[in-house]
């Protein structure tokens, strides 16, 4: 599994059909994303969501499912152990 921090930029003139259909059909993952942990700005613009799958094609699949209503970026990260042990072999 890697993980994934995803940014999305909600677009504004849909904030209620994102929120309409999460309540009504959940985060429509596939079973190899799994869902960590996310934060929402105070404007409600943008979502910091970290996410765990087995491929970047699963996110894509996942974003299939919301692309009409937000704009994705996905970062692929390490944590802070791994990039410490990282920088200290080079």
């Amino acid at each position: 599994m890697k993980t994934y921090m995803i940014i999305e930029h909600f677009h504004q003139d849909k904030l209620k059909e994102i929120y309409d259909r999460f309540d009504k059909k959940g985060r429509l993952m596939p079973e190899s994303v799994h869902y960590i942990n996310s934060w929402i700005d105070e404007k409600v613009e943008v979502c910091y969501q970290v996410m765990e799958a087995e491929s970047r094609e699963k996110l894509l699949e996942w974003i299939s499912n919301w692309e009409d209503v937000t704009d994705f970026e996905i970062i692929p990260v390490i944590d802070s152990a791994k990039a410490r042990k990282i920088a200290l072999s080079r």
